[in-house]
């Protein structure tokens, strides 16, 4: 009699009943030939019992160099439906992350949870130097190409299809920001990780279930039905004090509860038994809320996860409604996009927060929207905007000089460099995304390089190395004031080539080179293959109002 098989992520996550998942992060260093590893023997006990619905593995969490997360998926045995592989961009670069995701893709591991990843911390001799040459929006599209069968060009030229992977691909999202300026880009950057391919979502860490549940009223007021995944991580006065400072990026403790932490850690047995209920407790009201599932994460014994779920089913049906007044540990003046509801304490359905919505008809002019970036704005609708103003007559400029190079266009080049640096700190990347980030340059303002959206690491405004305000947060003042905020990440998701490094994104822009002609080349092709040549060529469109350029 054949054995039936174990149902896939997918099936647990779009079925009925509510089920759990376990973290389990590799280590820095391995276990000699022989003996017995302890993360696999977590795993095969975590994988045997029928609660738990899949185990998720980390990738280099904090930055920090670890065993890969494929190495200890392989030891876990037959069972890969149920194994969630983490991929970073931090240490990758895009051919880099394709390679790992064939890898993955040939090995049976379909579940990719698709992150950007932490900046990295000290390694040896010092601290690494980072990749991000993609981010979470980037290899999302990637794996959702490798789905619909990859494209590329073969060895003799023509455009051939790689075979159709079958990723079922996660993201996450990071509610849990103080201000406006912060949470809003976060929302706008989930939606649009959904748009280009993101089937699951699973919200970083916090402890105000208000915070949580508003991931869940955001996808329903958009009309996506998309499964939500609620994250607990098991506290200890340590986790804590971590969270707390703001140095683990995308992780909240507040002070109130920073203080019950430090209060209860006091006792004999050192907080253990809240800790423990505490999760329990978590779990009980996402199920109670209607998340899809419970993640489970900060434990290292299978005894503890068990324990912890024992607790979370053996409560009553209804006792999630007292704990979700329990878990609100929030922060002073915290923005939340939705309207309270004084009965519940939590966000009311389908009710916007009125303030917000006031704020978007009459926007305060904030210290970002300063003059240079309202002259980037008239520069960019008389030179920059695709059939209109000097466009035309700048097309016909670049193209002669790129057919006979002369003083004229090294000048243009040296004037574009100087103007640029000076202007927008341009570090000469040549395929120039001023106009996708309302004129701050993400090579020199964002330590990630992102052109599509936030990172989860800003903490307080402040970018994840706190160094400086966070690169989307300006740009959100900057587009809110004229209006455009709530379509920032409307737009076609920008790929950065590499290749144009150090030319002009003058001459890029104008002879259809960079990330905007691409996307125009494209948005043809499809207009001449659906065979409407009437149709003109469809117009740039980015929160500046047309995309071209600086």
């Amino acid at each position: 009699m054949e054995s039936s098989s174990p149902p896939s992520l997918r099936e647990i996550l779009t079925g009925n009943r509510f089920c759990y998942g376990a973290e389990i992060v590799t280590t820095r260093g391995f276990t000699p030939r022989g003996a017995q590893n302890q993360l696999v023997e977590l795993g095969d006990r975590l994988l045997k019992d029928p609660r738990i619905g899949w185990v998720s593995i980390t990738d280099n969490p904090g930055g920090a160099p670890m065993l890969p997360p494929d190495w200890l998926a392989r030891q876990l045995g037959p069972d890969r439906p149920r194994i969630v592989v983490h991929l970073t961009c931090k240490d990758l670069n895009r051919n880099g992350l394709e390679a790992a995701a064939w890898r993955y893709a040939a090995e049976g591991f379909d579940n990719i949870l698709a992150i950007t990843g932490d900046y990295p911390t000290a390694g040896f001799g010092g601290t690494a130097d980072p990749v991000f040459d993609l981010d979470s929006i980037g290899l999302i599209s990637l794996l959702r190409s490798m789905n619909e069968g990859l494209r590329v060009a073969g060895r003799r030229g023509a455009i051939e299809t790689l075979p159709k992977t079958n990723f079922y691909i996660g993201c996450v999202a990071s509610p849990f920001k103080q201000h406006e300026r912060e949470l809003m880009p976060q929302y706008f950057k989930l939606l649009r990780k959904i748009r280009v391919g993101a089937e699951w979502v699973i919200p970083q860490l916090g402890y105000d279930m208000r915070k949580f549940h508003e991931v869940k009223l955001l996808l329903a007021s958009r009309g996506l039905d998309v499964p939500v995944i609620g994250n607990v991580y098991l506290l200890s006065r340590p986790v804590a004090e971590l969270f707390h400072s703001g140095k683990l990026a995308g992780c909240v403790v507040s002070d109130a509860l920073l203080e019950t932490v430090n209060r209860y850690a006091k006792g004999p047995d050192k907080g253990r038994a809240f800790f423990r209920e505490f999760a329990a407790k978590q779990l009980a009201v996402f199920k109670g809320l209607g998340f899809s599932a419970g993640y489970l994460g900060g434990i290292a014994k299978a005894d503890t996860f068990f324990e912890i779920i024992d607790m979370a089913e053996g409560f009553a049906p209804d006792d999630w409604r007292g704990f979700l007044k329990e878990i609100r540990y929030g922060r002073p003046d915290e923005f939340f996009l939705f309207d309270h509801d004084p009965e519940t304490g939590m966000s009311a359905p389908d009710r916007i927060n009125p303030e917000y919505l006031r704020s978007l008809k009459s926007p305060r002019r904030s210290k970002e929207v300063t003059l240079g970036y309202r002259m980037s704005r008239r520069v960019h609708d008389l030179a920059f905007q695709r059939g209109k103003g000097l466009y035309g007559l700048l097309v016909k400029i670049f193209s002669r000089w790129d057919k006979k190079p002369g003083w004229l266009s090294r000048f243009s080049y040296w004037l574009e460099r100087q103007s640029k640096h000076l202007g927008y700190g341009c570090e000469d990347c040549g395929d120039c995304s001023l106009p996708d980030c309302a004129y701050l340059c993400p090579m020199a303002s964002c330590s990630k390089h992102s052109r599509n959206g936030p990172c989860g690491g800003s903490a307080g405004g402040k970018c994840e190395l706190l160094d400086k305000e966070c690169f989307w947060a300006r740009v959100y003042q900057r587009l809110k004031y004229y209006g455009q905020s709530e379509q920032m990440f409307e737009g076609p998701i920008v790929i950065y080539d590499a290749h144009l490094k150090h030319t002009s994104a003058w001459a890029n822009t104008y002879l259809d080179r960079d990330h905007f002609g691409r996307e125009h080349q494209k948005q043809q092709a499809v207009a001449e293959a659906e065979k409407k040549p009437e149709d003109a060529p469809p117009e740039r469109n980015n929160p500046q109002g047309g995309q071209g350029n600086r």
